[in-house]
């Protein structure tokens, strides 16, 4: 298996075992996500998301920037809703859409700039049984959590989380350490207008779950070394 970091200078995350340890990877996930998005892809698709007695693997994520971005919620500069996407990495933005579904995102660059990983997809690890009482229309496990709106349904996240820390032992929502990711592919964003950015290949799956992803029509791809130009994504899109 292909364990290629994602771009040359990808940060490497620290895997706790304690307290302090624990500490140490929040210290190490807000550095990767303070800089260059791309490079705290991998460091993304390795953790886990946490809210109570649940618990899920992060697979699939989707990248979001600012003014150069016209499919993002920042083209047009901050408002009361995006607020969250221009301030310091690592805070949960959350937003309504389609009249009944709200996307948890994770942001991301240096506080100012907005960029933000959208949730699309993961895998249930722990509390499955009221993630399920949530998502009763769920039609088998790999649907519990394929799409943004399913993932909040059954994690039961709503706007009311907006602005936590998810690196921050107070905050009832947060990100923990997964397993290491090492082969990702990737493809066009899901859902966006033609014109509208919808040609950015800033989707990103985990390859090794790839079976939990959000979407099986559209086309994803393997990233191959940094090297090669052409899986280069930060050069792409």
């Amino acid at each position: 298996m292909n364990t290629t970091p994602f771009r040359k200078n990808s940060p490497k995350i620290h895997a706790p075992s304690g307290g302090q340890a624990l500490d140490a990877f929040w210290s190490d996930l807000r550095t990767a996500l303070s800089g260059d998005p791309f490079d705290a892809v991998i460091p993304l698709l390795s953790c886990d998301i946490a809210l109570g007695d649940c618990r899920v693997r992060i697979v699939e994520i989707e990248l979001y920037r600012g003014a150069s971005d016209p499919g993002s919620h920042a083209y047009r500069g901050p408002t009361a809703r995006n607020a969250t996407m221009f301030g310091p990495p690592g805070r949960a933005y959350v937003y309504f859409t389609y009249g009944n579904h709200w996307m948890l995102n994770i942001s991301a660059a240096p506080e100012g700039v907005p960029s933000a990983f959208l949730l699309r997809a993961a895998q249930p690890l722990e509390g499955t049984e009221p993630m399920q009482a949530r998502r009763s229309k769920a039609k088998s496990p790999a649907d519990l959590l394929s799409g943004p709106g399913k993932l909040t349904q059954a994690l039961a996240i709503d706007r009311g989380y907006d602005g936590a820390d998810l690196l921050d032992l107070s905050s009832t929502l947060r990100i923990l350490p997964g397993s290491a990711c090492s082969e990702v592919l990737y493809g066009t964003r899901i859902g966006i207008a033609k014109g509208k950015g919808d040609l950015h290949p800033w989707r990103f799956v985990r390859a090794d779950l790839s079976e939990w992803r959000s979407s099986r029509s559209s086309v994803l791809t393997t990233l191959r070394d940094w090297r090669d130009p052409r899986s280069h994504i930060g050069e792409m899109g």
